[in-house]
């Protein structure tokens, strides 16, 4: 059995047991074996190891959990970001120019882009991240996104139901009897989960629910983008169906609130996309004080949140959404694994997947209060250095 020992760590972020909210330990080491937490505890106790990392004095926590990212797609909307800050509206109408790229794509193009964007999340302390479909929206360009994002993560999502492609203007009925039928079909065997854009311009609330129940009859899980744009049904979609989570959850009105707080519906936040768009933040002091569980996650796409980096959306989380810093990074981490229903990642407990980041800082505020600064020294992945 391979061990390694991770010690000299002046504040260890484990979400478990330990000070305040993070369960912080301090002057602490985490002992890994075979890619697993197997001890963790004071580091004058630490047991002996094959292999050691000194963390020097710096903060280790888990490694950032992005549980809503879009990265299969080909093509650029630089131009339309410079549009946005000059003043026009976002409105998700350029999802259609990014899926006339997608398709005219080579599968190698696609999984080239995939793998810059995971290998930029990860350098930047992302150990898990979640990928969706839904820049294809025909059969075969579905399929083989989610077949090529399958390559890099377990956690696949299908978005078929992203937007209405322009050859079926004017018949959303026809397109999602196609997601539905065909197209769910030669998507799930590659897909985890099912997601629906539920928002004016995309899907209302009779579609996106026929969508959502033909996936769980499929076995696959629900997600749901929900309330971007403005108030809507999506939450309380979401909620009704039992979805892991509803990510965006701009506008809320109080019964989306108190919907949330009564549900293990995780509510993800996607501060990267206001940013980009110039759009109202998310009320996040909303959510947690009435007790809802909040993720956060980049919302990584090349239009409306073009940014692979979980550290920007804890500073943003803190500065513009009223976020202390331990929440921030609570979202970013453990949140983001119950957005996954996940209990083996966002913690550093026995047991749980080795995935340790440590930080070029003495804690894990620096994250909120140095804001655009590398402070990812070193990760590591399932126990291995990267």
């Amino acid at each position: 059995m391979s061990s390694l020992l991770v010690d000299n760590i002046g504040e260890l972020v484990t979400n478990g047991a330990g000070e305040g909210p993070l369960g912080i330990r301090r002057d602490a080491a985490v002992l890994v074996e075979d890619g697993r937490v197997a001890w963790v505890g004071p580091a004058s106790y630490a047991p002996a190891a094959d292999r050691r990392v000194d963390a020097g004095g710096a903060a280790v926590l888990p490694g950032f959990v992005d549980s809503h990212a879009h990265l299969v797609f080909a093509g650029d909307r630089a131009a339309e970001f410079a549009a946005r800050m000059a003043g026009q509206p976002y409105t998700g109408g350029g999802i259609r120019t990014t899926v006339g790229a997608t398709r005219a794509a080579s599968d190698d193009d696609l999984r080239a882009t995939v793998r810059r964007l995971r290998g930029e999340a990860l350098l930047q302390g992302t150990t898990t991240m979640e990928i969706k479909s839904g820049y294809g929206l025909t059969v075969a360009d579905e399929a083989r996104s989610l077949r090529i994002a399958a390559e890099t993560s377990t956690e696949t999502t299908f978005l078929g139901a992203h937007v209405v492609p322009a050859e079926y203007a004017g018949r959303p009925d026809d397109y999602v009897g196609l997601v539905c039928g065909p197209m769910l079909a030669a998507a799930a065997p590659h897909a985890k989960w099912i997601d629906v854009f539920c928002e004016r311009g995309a899907f209302d609330v009779d579609h996106a629910r026929a969508i959502l129940a033909c996936g769980q009859a499929a076995g696959l899980g629900v997600r749901v983008h929900a309330n971007q744009l403005g108030p809507g049904p999506g939450v309380q979609l979401g909620v009704e169906l039992g979805a892991a989570s509803v990510d965006h959850c701009t506008h809320l009105s109080d019964a989306d609130v108190d919907a949330l707080a009564s549900a293990t519906t995780v509510a993800t936040l996607l501060p990267g996309a206001e940013f980009s768009t110039r759009s109202p933040y998310p009320d996040a002091r909303r959510l947690l004080d009435a007790g809802v569980t909040v993720a956060l996650a980049t919302d990584c796409n090349p239009g409306s949140s073009y940014t692979s980096s979980m550290p920007f959306c804890v500073a943003l989380a803190v500065r513009e959404m009223r976020m202390t810093p331990a929440e921030a990074v609570r979202a970013a981490t453990l949140g983001g694994a119950r957005a996954l229903r996940r209990d083996d990642i966002g913690v550093l407990t026995p047991g749980a997947r080795a995935d340790l980041v440590v930080l070029d800082a003495p804690s894990y505020l620096h994250l909120a209060y140095r804001p655009g600064v590398p402070l990812i020294r070193q990760v590591l992945l399932n126990g291995v250095p990267q």
